[in-house]
């Protein structure tokens, strides 16, 4: 009982440390600022607002929350010795990383750079120097990069998790230039959750009070000889996804499966770096390479199949559902097709809204689900209702605006001008897991 009490006390002293930081706040800032700019693109592209961006953070917030209290418990069996100095760094590097690329926003990034550049100055004498620059080098040579690395890798876990239950939800709708120049759909699924956490760490010599009853995973060395003490650690969890090709739910279903998977091998090597330090460089190159082959695996199945989000012959393909519409209530969904309106076969949206006048009072409608099945909806019509049941469809050529698939840096989010006409493109992320 009284392990516990005083584990207690040194989380409410971190957790209001945590509090004070301003790095859990920068980054709740730069997720509030993405969504302003998903909401922004949408009502350029759709003139309707699909997501509340005051909703979706608010979201992100409460699952970073609680995953933030899951690793916290996780994190008093670790015994990663993450300082002060350690925050700084990482979120020193991401901030430099984010100019470049906005999912770059994620520490998997970091302290991978950090692990690199830690095995450089190995074979230097920098740590050595008197100045600046010494001290630099040496607060860096001192870090626990292996450690580091393990809550990164439990981290994309809980990702992976997170991606599996919420990721489809944030997925907003684009219109996209084909390979040969002809507008398509897709879909952009992107999300950040600041995480929260609390973290054992060792206590200065003389300074730890407190000693735990049970061994910790990565904590045998000396430095915990001394006792333990807490800090307050924020961190940040992010993915992006672009698809032409898949319904949202799949995407984020295989955006799950290759989280879970690199935050495995990562945490594997990571682990091993810890026991033997001369795998701390393939560690850190893991989490760079492989996170990165990530990115290329998705890119590659992209480029690989025929885009989804296109009319064909059959009918008016549906790219999304606006809430609240006629079109949500009648239950219809991303990438069924419009076959039949009244009993007329619709291939333009001219077309579907003739048809849709022939009973200004009622609609019946024909849809090909994804199974190519046909399922029959109807609805009473209502005075001030969608003029097309609030459904947004496939572009055709009449589109005058579409996104641009090119990676996004914080000079984007903080652009007003997220869409441009058919001859000038908008910037919008490329498909990459965080």
């Amino acid at each position: 009982m009284d392990t516990a009490m005083d584990v207690l006390r040194l989380a409410g002293s971190a957790a209001l440390s945590l509090l004070l930081s301003p790095f859990y706040y920068i980054g709740v800032l730069l997720i509030m600022l993405q969504y302003l700019r998903q909401t922004r693109l949408e009502r350029k592209l759709f003139h309707v607002r699909l997501h509340a961006w005051p909703n979706q953070l608010v979201r992100t917030v409460l699952a970073g929350l609680a995953v933030g209290v899951l690793l916290s418990v996780v994190s008093l069996f670790l015994g990663v010795s993450v300082t002060d100095e350690a925050v700084l760094w990482l979120w020193g590097t991401a901030a430099l990383l984010v100019f470049i690329r906005v999912r770059y926003l994620c520490f998997a990034y970091s302290a991978g750079l950090l692990g690199v550049l830690q095995w450089c100055l190995g074979w230097t004498a920098m740590d050595g120097r008197s100045d600046w620059l010494g001290t630099a080098a040496g607060s860096l040579a001192h870090l626990d990069i292996p450690g580091l690395l393990v809550l990164v890798a439990l981290m994309h876990i809980a990702e992976g998790i997170l991606v599996r239950w919420q990721g489809a939800r944030f997925a907003s709708p684009l219109f996209l230039e084909g390979k040969r120049g002809k507008l398509v759909g897709g879909f952009m699924l992107q999300a950040y959750w600041p995480v929260p956490m609390l973290l054992l760490v060792p206590a200065v010599s003389g300074g730890g009070d407190v000693n735990l009853p049970w061994s910790l995973l990565l904590g045998g060395g000396s430095d915990w000889s001394h006792g333990i003490s807490m800090i307050g650690f924020p961190m940040m969890l992010g993915f992006t996804e672009l698809t032409r090709t898949m319904l949202p739910g799949a995407k984020a279903r295989s955006a799950s499966r290759g989280l879970l998977y690199y935050g495995i091998v990562l945490g594997a090597a990571a682990v091993a770096a810890s026991f033997w330090p001369p795998l701390m460089l393939v560690a850190a190159l893991c989490a760079l390479l492989v996170h990165e082959a990530l990115v290329a695996v998705s890119y590659y199945r992209e480029e690989a199949h025929t885009p989804l989000y296109v009319h064909d012959g059959r009918g008016l393909r549906i790219l999304a559902v606006i809430p609240g519409t006629p079109a949500e209530a009648m239950g219809l969904l991303p990438g069924e097709i419009i076959h039949k309106v009244n009993g007329v076969r619709v291939h333009t949206k001219d077309e579907l809204y003739a048809a849709l006048h022939i009973n200004s009072a009622f609609c019946k409608l024909e849809v090909l689900n994804y199974e190519d099945q046909v399922k029959f909806v109807q609805r009473a019509r209502y005075a001030g209702e969608h003029h097309q049941l609030g459904v947004v469809l496939a572009p055709d050529e009449k589109a005058g605006y579409y996104a641009a698939a090119s990676p996004a840096s914080l000079f984007d989010l903080l652009r007003r001008r997220t869409a441009k006409s058919r001859q000038r493109a908008a910037s919008a992320p490329t498909s990459t897991s965080l």
